[in-house]
Order: structure tokens, then sequence, then C-alpha cells
């Protein structure tokens, strides 16, 4: 009997590794190459076509260069303010979420910065398990650590959902406005932002009174934070 558990223990070992290294070529492979796709992006296909088998996505990559800096600066004031000078992980966002969640008693604010949201998007389920907690650690650890903060963004901002099937920032700019990324507005930039947390609702109803006043608080934030 301890000779089986074990050999399970062992087994259950070697496949982790195994995952962290299929993970980690994975990461090295995206340092110069696009994602085709992400796991989050997957599974959003497969639920559409659920009811609609013909149902597709909404994507187009778009290099760095040619996204607005007013979108780079409207979503990183609105997710993760201090993307350029953490490593991966803001211990005070976590903490003032932390904190801002046991006053109101339920879950009214994340702590996740952008590096946690692509490592999620990119290799995650939707489940929120301990494993998966644990796992989006290690990942965001490996993004940080072979990626540079550009590269972190740019994939960011292109596999990121804005809509029903919309993903990425080329898409969300011909979605919502009928342009391209690199012609976004600093409120065009602001209003898409402040759609991240909850794109599918917003997609439906796209001027709600708390989504315009977001958008204006974002947009004030926009030229104080610092882009890569």
């Amino acid at each position: 009997m301890k000779r089986t558990i074990k050999l399970l223990f062992g087994f259950l070992l070697l496949w982790i590794c195994l995952y962290q290294v299929w993970v980690l070529l994975h990461i090295l492979w995206w340092i110069d190459h696009n994602p085709d796709a992400s796991a989050f992006m997957e599974a959003r296909l497969e639920s559409m076509q659920e009811s609609k088998p013909d149902a597709s996505l909404q994507q187009q990559w778009v290099a760095y260069a040619r996204i607005s800096p007013h979108l780079k600066r409207a979503v990183i004031a609105a997710e993760d303010s201090r993307f350029v000078e953490h490593r991966g992980f803001d211990w005070d966002g976590i903490e003032n979420a932390f904190e801002k969640n046991l006053k109101k008693g339920r879950i009214v604010a994340g702590g996740s910065t952008i590096s946690q949201q692509l490592a999620k998007n990119l290799f995650l389920s939707g489940q929120r398990t301990p494993w998966r907690k644990v796992q989006e650690a290690i990942i965001t650890f490996m993004l940080e650590s072979m990626m540079s903060k550009r590269r972190i963004l740019e994939i960011y901002l292109n596999v990121i959902e804005w809509g029903d099937g919309v993903f990425g920032a080329e898409a969300a700019a011909k979605h919502y406005f009928h342009s391209k990324a690199r012609a976004l507005g600093p409120a065009e930039a602001a209003r898409l932002a402040a759609m991240i947390p909850n794109p599918r609702f917003y997609d439906k109803h796209r001027s709600t009174r708390f989504l315009n006043r977001h958008a204006a608080t974002i947009q004030a934030r926009m030229r104080l934070v610092k882009v890569p």
C-alpha cells in the first residue's frame, strides 16, 4: 500500500514538473512569437459554439507600436497602476483589496496585476481553486523573469476579452468605435479600460452610469501612470 502511494505521489510530482516545463517552453517561445490563442479564448469559443456551432472570435494581433498610447495608459491606470514598478505582484494593492473586501463583506475589489491576469488568461481555467492560484503565481514569476514589461503588456492587450467574442485591442476598437487600435483617443481608451472587469455585460450595456463615471475617473488618472 505504501509503495502504491509513493508511486502515485511520484507520478503526480513528475506530472507537475512536466507541466511547469511545458509552460516555461511556451513562455520562451512567446518572447519573440505571438500566441495564436489563449486558454481563456479557447474556453470562450467552446462555450459560444455550444449554442451556436458556427460562432467565431473577433481577434487580430497588432504590434505594440500600433496600439494607442492612450489605451496603454488607460489600461494600466485601471488595472495595475504600479505595473512598471513591481515584479508581478503588487502587495500594497493586494492588501488594499483585502481590506475593501473585508469591510464590504464580499468581493468588491481584486488585487491581481496585469502580469497575473495574463498568466491566468494564457494558461488557466476559470475555476477558482487553491491549486490554480499557486499555479498562477508560478506562471506570473516566469513571465516577469523572462519577458520585458513591454512584451507582457503587448500580449495582454492582444488577448484580453473586451466583449462577447471580442478579444484584443484591434478587435475592440473596431467593435465599439469602428476604428483601429492606434487611433483610439483618451476618452475611447478610458471607456475600453473601464469595461475590462465585466466586458460581456458592458458589450450589451454600453452607457451605464457606473461605466461613465469609471471611465471618467480612469481618464483623469491616465497622465499619472508610467508606460513601458
